[in-house]
């Protein structure tokens, strides 16, 4: 495995060879902000099975913090990460400096995330989206991957990149994993370190609350149903600070209106103790589908 720290030395690595004969090798590319844990791991797994090789970037994104102490105490543990990957078979690792990623101080243009932006997380956490798009967009163009994977518990992120390489006609396929799990249900999340135990099982409810949720989904129940049955299970936990409780379109992550029917996102942020933490479930709003005959 390679650690490089410059574009320069990046482009300067040979690609590994391709493990079809005659075919160019692939690239894959998974984007962390290093503090790796099991999460980020499944995602090196699914990139090693899929492509020849494989780039695991590392760099904290000041972008999309609007908050300098919660960028400040967001943790640096390269060694750690690269003890990690290195048994997985990744090929590079590229940690770049923040002088690196933006010479010359924040960069003048930006990736706008549109209406995306706008809505739950974006109307949450203003400008966040445009600094994942804009790193996101300069990992690409750095690394030239032919696959990009993304954690499926960043439901609205995943959303907004493959609307990015949809509309800017970028070349790279998105390649969503679904979200890793304690054994308790607890999505994996490198901030999940700052919850006291007291916290650790408040937050719980989110995972039971979207199960909850997708439990009347999966009975037929309507979106205002579905949605409901999340919140009541919300509200068991009041030390939980709830930012929303939404359903969202998979593809323009706008909140849906009720009568909706079709495949959503139920996602989920809440304030517990210090720490934000989100989660999702993906699901169908709507009558439940009669099974098809069995072939005789």
């Amino acid at each position: 495995m390679r650690i490089v720290h410059t574009a320069r030395e990046l482009r300067g690595l040979a690609s590994r060879p391709s493990r079809r004969s005659g075919d160019r090798a692939s690239r894959a590319v998974v984007m962390t902000m290093g503090a790796l844990h099991e999460g980020h791991l499944a995602l090196v797994r699914a990139a090693r099975e899929a492509a020849d090789e494989v780039v695991v970037t590392i760099f904290v994104n000041p972008l999309q913090f609007e908050d300098d102490e919660d960028l400040e105490r967001y943790p640096r543990t390269l060694e750690a990460d690269c003890a990690l990957l290195e048994p997985l078979g990744v090929d590079v690792v590229f940690a770049p400096s923040l002088d690196e990623v933006y010479p010359g101080g924040p960069p003048v243009v930006t990736v706008h995330a549109g209406a995306i932006g706008d809505v739950l997380e974006g109307a949450h956490r203003p400008g966040h989206f445009d600094g994942v798009l804009t790193v996101v967009t300069k990992l690409l163009n750095l690394t030239q991957p032919d696959l990009a994977f993304f954690g499926q518990k960043d439901a609205q992120q995943v959303i907004a990149v493959r609307a990015l390489v949809r509309d800017l006609s970028i070349a790279t396929r998105i390649v969503p994993v679904p979200t890793v799990r304690d054994a308790d249900g607890l999505a994996l999340s490198s901030r999940n370190v700052f919850l006291s135990p007291v916290e650790r099982t408040r937050a719980l409810v989110l995972h039971r609350a979207l199960q909850a949720a997708d439990g009347a989904a999966r009975a037929g129940r309507p979106l205002e149903a579905v949605l409901a049955a999340g919140r009541h299970t919300l509200s068991e936990v009041p030390q939980v600070e709830v930012d929303y409780l939404a359903a969202l379109d998979p593809v323009t992550a706008a909140e849906l209106e009720p009568g909706y029917v079709g495949e959503a996102v139920v996602a989920v942020a809440a304030q517990v103790g210090a720490t934000r933490l989100i989660d999702n479930v993906v699901t169908r709003i709507g009558p439940v589908l009669p099974e098809a005959p069995a072939e005789a």
